[in-house]
């Protein structure tokens, strides 16, 4: 059965200059229907940009303050109360969130503008009907505070899921360390996955905006080199706008866990045939070029194999996370924030058992000196081009 289209929009915008930016956020309304068909007037609503970590805008690691500022001053002159937030990587509480909203250049932009910044660490249980693996979720509290919530995501590569948009940008609505817990219930790439789709239903973004004007390719979502894309995406679905955002790059949609995963739930089709585009052409936007780590599923052998010799094999073709000890600064935040508890500290230096590494890559993904790389062995970068 044929899904009805879903409208996304495509601008171009090629600066971060702010007027510019706005003017890109305005027209991006209008593909879409309007800010009244989304929001009223006096709505509370929930702006879940990406802030990963403490990274400078330029970095291209997390939203960039000027797109979360033009964003938030529109809903604001249209009559909407704004809060900004999200749950980094790490712990979740105030000095961490602090420590990051200044960092990322949120603090500044929503003084600016009488945006409001999230403030609460508490976490909630949500139920989830619809969910697949995650029937419930802890998620933070604002979450449910608000009115409306608008997922703001940033177009990057992304070590474990290819890439991470829209629907894997609602991952920060789980509270803190129990993002951790999560990647050890399911270390399976499908089951996990699945599970990133749960929460971004079970999260029910009105809108998805997403920050594709300086990206991210290679080793994301933190690691790898920004990018010039020059586009700002947005849709009421974030499951096409990330197909969208994979054309754009010149990744096969249906590559990425996550949207393969949509497509088998019937939330989408992983092509362009049930999205209607409006604004720019997307043919002025693709890259051939843009650098995408490949991730095949850590089982690559299931059905092929007896379970004994594909735990031998596996063993050989996973992807590993290696340390670059002259790079390293001795902080742990990979020992801290290891969901297996795998790391150890041993004379200010990280040391990884691999046997217990469950492959989530949390310590690239959160090491702030990118002085952690993930090796993928030549059989496998083979065999992933099969």
């Amino acid at each position: 059965m044929k899904l009805k289209k879903e409208v996304v929009s495509l601008i171009e915008c090629r600066t971060y200059d702010y007027d510019v930016v706005k003017v890109s956020m305005e027209k991006s309304f209008e593909n879409l229907g309007g800010i009244s068909k989304f929001i009223d007037k006096g709505d509370k609503v929930l702006l879940k940009l990406n802030l990963l970590m403490k990274k400078k805008p330029e970095d291209a690691t997390t939203t960039h303050p000027i797109f979360a500022k033009a964003l938030a001053e529109i809903l604001i002159n249209y009559g909407a109360e704004v809060v900004i937030g999200d749950s980094p990587g790490g712990p979740f509480n105030m000095s961490l969130l602090r420590g990051v909203y200044k960092a990322c250049g949120i603090e500044a932009i929503a003084e600016e503008v009488g945006a409001k910044l999230n403030d609460n660490t508490n976490t909630i249980e949500i139920k989830n009907q619809e969910g697949l693996i995650l029937k419930k979720i802890k998620a933070i509290e604002i979450l449910k505070q608000v009115d409306k919530v608008i997922s703001v995501s940033k177009l990057k590569t992304h070590g474990m899921m290819m890439f991470t948009g829209a629907v894997k940008n609602m991952f920060g609505v789980v509270g803190g360390l129990e993002k951790a817990e999560y990647h050890v219930r399911m270390p399976n790439n499908d089951d996990f996955s699945n599970a990133l789709v749960d929460i971004c239903l079970a999260s029910k973004p009105i809108l998805s905006f997403m920050d594709g004007i300086v990206g991210m390719e290679g080793a994301g979502p933190s690691g790898g080199e920004p990018r010039e894309i020059g586009a700002v995406i947005a849709s009421s679905s974030p499951y096409h706008l990330d197909v969208v955002a994979t054309k754009i790059i010149g990744l096969e949609p249906t590559k990425v866990p996550t949207i393969k995963r949509c497509v088998e739930r019937g939330l989408c089709e992983g092509d362009l045939e049930d999205i209607l585009l409006r604004g720019d052409n997307i043919e002025n936007f693709i890259l051939d070029d843009f650098v995408v780590p490949e991730i095949r599923s850590l089982d690559l052998l299931e059905g092929i194999l007896p379970k004994f010799l594909r735990e031998i094999l596996n063993g050989l073709l996973q992807p590993k996370p290696v340390f670059i000890h002259n790079k390293c600064v001795g902080c742990s935040d990979c020992a801290k924030n290891c969901p297996p508890k795998v790391i150890e500290m041993i004379d200010k230096k990280p040391i990884v058992d691999l046997d217990g590494c469950i492959r989530c890559f949390c310590c690239q993904e959160l090491c702030p000196v990118q002085a952690v790389e993930i090796h993928r062995p030549m059989l496998m970068k083979l065999l992933s081009k099969l």
